[in-house]
């Protein structure tokens, strides 16, 4: 018979274990670091915002939108955007720029004020004041008395009066997200 005695040293298997933990340790806090640089889990609103797709501004969001993007231009210059509005034009305009409006009511007595996007176009000339458009443009860095952002048109076409001619203040909650420009 076969007698087999093992005799385990408890410090040195202690050592081995502890060695092994770190390792694992190790290779962990490496696969987590190689993740959070290279796979970009921390992203901006200028990740989500994709620059080949045309979002379309909506009544409901137009006035939040507008806001966005008159705050944080660098965010959204090349990004397509779609919506209709009426053309709006002021005294020092020159012939190609138009605003493209809505009238926000800001009281419960319907005042309203007229709110859009200043746009540029070669043919902006060819439409008239309060003539509904719908365009798609691109949002670009430009200058009227400051910095804003212009939407510079590459289709435009005659729409009919939306039935949500009206628009309202921002909401203090909105936020940005993937799903809405």
């Amino acid at each position: 018979m076969f007698v087999f005695n093992l005799k385990i040293n408890g410090n040195k298997t202690a050592k081995i274990l502890m060695g092994v933990l770190c390792i694992i340790i190790l290779i962990i806090t490496f696969i987590i670091c190689y993740r959070i640089i290279f796979n970009n889990y921390f992203k901006t609103n200028d990740d989500y915002l994709s620059k080949d797709t045309v979002y379309t501004i909506t009544a409901q969001n137009y006035t939040n939108i507008l806001q966005n993007v008159h705050n944080d231009i660098d965010t959204y210059v090349g990004q397509k955007i779609k919506f209709t509005g009426y053309v709006y034009r002021l005294y020092d305009f020159n012939e190609e720029q138009f605003v493209l409006a809505r009238d926000m009511i800001i009281s419960s007595d319907f005042q309203t004020v007229v709110v859009g996007f200043l746009c540029h176009s070669k043919i902006a000339n060819n439409y008239e004041d309060g003539t509904w458009i719908e365009i798609e443009g691109t949002i670009a860095k430009g200058n009227y008395y400051g910095e804003i952002p212009i939407i510079e048109i590459e289709t435009i076409k005659t729409t009919q009066e939306p039935t949500d001619e009206y628009v309202y203040p921002p909401d203090d909650n909105f936020v940005t997200t993937s799903t809405v420009l």
